[in-house]
């Protein structure tokens, strides 16, 4: 998997965008070790908490056709910002449990890219391990 393939995926996964109130695209592509990739957009909904990011769009699309992350290489999150956009905090809580800690994270908004992994984006982070 190369890291520009991956970005563009989530490019074009952007361009699916609902964002009819923000006017704010996401676009994600999660590109597994086995060659498969799963896209995602963010979907809006005028109930706010009803819509949904567009990473976790893409890790869950992953997760249920049983995909686990020991399996995900990588994932792209872009933007359509003026400037770099990074996960939430909800996505945060969600990739530190479905991706390994340093599985690479790219994220690009067209003119900024940045690499990162979770471990970097939530270092305290609650866990399974947090539950007893």
């Amino acid at each position: 998997m190369e890291r520009k393939e991956i970005l563009e995926k989530a490019f074009a996964a952007m361009k699916n965008a609902y964002a009819p109130y923000s006017k704010y695209q996401v676009g994600a592509c999660v590109a597994c070790k086995d060659g498969n990739y799963f896209i995602g957009a963010n979907i809006e909904n005028a109930s706010y908490p009803a819509g949904i990011c567009g990473e976790r769009n893409a890790i869950f699309s992953c997760f249920a056709h049983g995909y686990r992350k020991e399996d995900i290489e990588a994932i792209a999150i872009v933007t359509s910002g003026k400037s770099l956009g990074t996960p939430c905090g909800v996505c945060r809580q969600v990739l530190s449990e479905c991706l390994l800690p340093l599985t690479p994270i790219h994220l690009s908004n067209g003119l900024e890219e940045m690499d990162t992994n979770i471990k970097e984006l939530l270092p305290f982070n609650f866990s399974a391990e947090d539950l007893g």
